[in-house]
């Protein structure tokens, strides 16, 4: 069973590789709309790039074969009392079991939004130490966006976008 989890795994880098093609799953739980806005501006980015597709899922509709079948994962999500959003926690309690021994998510390029009321640190901090559990791979410093939804912050975001797709596809993440 486990060798066919690999093969699976195998194929589904050759597949990538071949037809050079991104997936980047954009997944994230809003209540205000705030970062929602946020993790469409990276899916802009990612569709903006050639050769790559973004799967923006809200954290409560996202599974294991979702993060399984990308190539990187991008995580936003707002603050509440420094903590990271219930439904965010929720995909990662769901999926851990499953994938924690995967060598389809071993390595996993990630990356971390968070809309934030205060400072944003603690729940980036939580969210990133569930992360290493998963032994996924940090690629790129985290935006924290501190208060209302700025052009320059969403440019960051679109800007993250293009850069992640990119990356992939160059086979530097």
């Amino acid at each position: 069973m486990l060798w066919q989890e690999k093969h699976r795994a195998c194929a589904a880098v050759v597949k990538r590789i071949l037809f050079a093609m991104a997936e980047i799953l954009v997944v994230f739980h809003s209540q205000t709309g705030n970062t929602k806005k946020l993790a469409r501006a990276v899916v802009s980015g990612v569709e903006e790039t050639e050769n790559a597709h973004a799967m923006l899922k809200h954290a409560s509709d996202a599974t294991a074969r979702d993060i399984k079948g990308c190539s990187a994962i991008v995580v936003c999500s707002p603050e509440y009392f420094g903590y990271m959003a219930g439904a965010v926690k929720d995909l990662f309690d769901r999926t851990y079991e499953e994938l924690k021994d995967d060598a389809a998510v071993y390595k996993k390029p990630y990356c971390v939004i968070i809309s934030a009321g205060n400072d944003g640190t603690l729940a980036l901090a939580h969210i990133e130490r569930i992360c290493t559990g998963y032994r996924f791979k940090k690629i790129q410093h985290p935006i924290i966006c501190k208060g209302p939804v700025t052009e320059e912050i969403l440019t960051k975001c679109f800007d993250l976008g293009m850069t992640i797709a990119e990356g992939i596809n160059a086979g530097i993440f």
